[in-house]
């Protein structure tokens, strides 16, 4: 097996994997033992790995690892998510051999050594897939500003939409925290902006990019297993002390 493959048997062993090199790709595999497609994507990322030594692939049993698939709103298996760092670069439905192997042409190579030097600047390489108009920082920092304590979420308090965010409701008032929120479906801007942390600096201490994330006096203080680590070890009243206040 490639030594750049691994087998995704725990969200912590996931996290680790991510952070260990934010400037390197990272082809998140999710498949399920049902799906014959798996089955074919399975068998072309082995040979795919050797070929690219330097992405970092990861198989993800989604119905095993169900925090994870959840998190990346995987629907179906097989469906791959192209990352740089905790950067969206591409996502892939369905078995797409044509498009994981242009996508690994695209993003799987580092760049050559230069043989030569310029006083020219070269231009940028792309970050990630163009989704539209992002929202100006601006923006952003508004919303976060919203109000002391802001939730972003999929959905609403009253009617999330993923089992991440009802459990993060459940929390807040469970510790009786007043909070706003933001549902980052009503504008894909704005989701994929959080999403973006080279984009908004301020998130970069992400585990993934991923919803919920909730935010204290406009600073991002983390997901949920964040905040539920906080809870358990009495750190999440001097978070919010300023919010009750």
């Amino acid at each position: 097996m490639a030594t750049n493959l691994y087998d995704v048997t725990s969200t912590d062993q996931f996290k680790e994997l991510l952070s260990q090199d934010l400037t390197r790709v990272s082809v998140l595999n999710f498949w399920a033992e049902i799906a014959e497609a798996s089955k074919t994507i399975n068998a072309l990322l082995k040979e795919l790995a050797v070929k690219y030594p330097d992405p970092l692939f990861l198989f993800i049993e989604a119905e095993v690892q169900e925090d994870i698939a959840e998190s990346f709103e995987i629907e179906v298996a097989p469906t791959l998510v192209i990352l740089r760092g905790h950067t969206l670069l591409q996502r892939i439905q369905g078995a797409d051999q044509k498009a994981l192997i242009a996508s690994l042409e695209t993003y799987g190579r580092k760049g050559p050594v230069a043989l030569s030097t310029t006083t020219k600047s070269p231009a940028a390489p792309p970050t990630h897939v163009d989704f539209g108009e992002k929202p100006s920082k601006k923006r952003l920092v508004g919303l976060m500003n919203m109000d002391k304590a802001v939730l972003f979420m999929k959905g609403t308090p009253d009617k999330p939409e993923c089992g991440f965010s009802r459990k993060f409701v459940a929390k807040l008032r469970e510790q009786n925290v007043p909070f706003s929120y933001f549902n980052i479906y009503t504008d894909e801007s704005v989701r994929q902006g959080m999403m973006i942390s080279q984009f908004f600096p301020c998130l970069c201490s992400n585990d993934w990019p991923t919803f919920p994330q909730f935010i204290v006096n406009g600073e991002f203080i983390g997901g949920l297993d964040i905040v539920t680590e906080m809870i358990e070890e009495g750190e999440f009243e001097d978070v919010v002390a300023s919010v009750r206040a």
